[in-house]
């Protein structure tokens, strides 16, 4: 049977999935409702327009829905009107920080968040269609990826030491020992 490329349909679907598998992970682990919509549009104000997303989720689900979505995201940018995000590293570093010293119901939405991330990596990771094409989707190489995993691990485990805490690490761990693995059918280079 022929495979064909997945159509912006099913990218949406796939969209929606991510979405609601992670307001299912903060709902399973009682969250309430202004959490799971936190949940559900985590990735709003970053993907789909910065500041004015953020002002439309405020005035449609209150003050502390848009205070949760707006410490997910890692940058306030609209890229559809061709505003840039800063620079990856640095993104990344300040939204580590934030994390330091977050409230625990934005901890647990982005936790929710990237413990979904980190098993998706892991599962396609051990695709045989996609291996470590995997790392690919990322603007860095998978030790930048892998790095930034690790601080939010350890973030996460500091601030909630949970069941779930300890998941990502688990995964992270994992995602590390797979990674460190010769890869079949070519010669591993220094950089992957």
């Amino acid at each position: 049977m022929a495979r064909r490329a997945p159509s912006p349909q099913i990218r949406a679907r796939d969209t929606s999935l991510v979405l609601l598998a992670v307001a299912a992970t903060v709902l399973e682990y009682g969250g309430d409702e202004d959490l799971a919509i936190a949940a559900l549009l985590h990735d709003s104000v970053e993907d789909q327009g910065g500041k004015a997303r953020l002002d439309d989720v405020r005035t449609r689900f209150g003050e502390g829905v848009a205070r949760i979505v707006e410490a997910c995201s890692d940058s306030l940018a609209d890229t559809g009107k061709g505003e840039r995000k800063a620079d990856r590293r640095p993104r990344k570093e300040a939204y580590l920080a934030r994390l330091r010293t977050a409230d625990e119901d934005i901890l647990w939405v982005s936790l929710a968040d990237k413990v979904h991330n980190a098993r998706t990596i892991l599962r396609d990771l051990r695709k045989p269609d996609i291996g470590e094409k995997v790392w690919a989707r990322f603007s860095v190489d998978k030790e930048q990826t892998l790095w930034y995993y690790r601080s939010l691990a350890q973030i996460f485990c500091e601030k909630l030491s949970n069941q779930l805490s300890d998941e990502l690490r688990e995964i992270v761990e994992v995602l590390k020992a797979e990674v460190a693995k010769p890869v079949v059918g070519r010669r591993r280079t220094s950089s992957g």
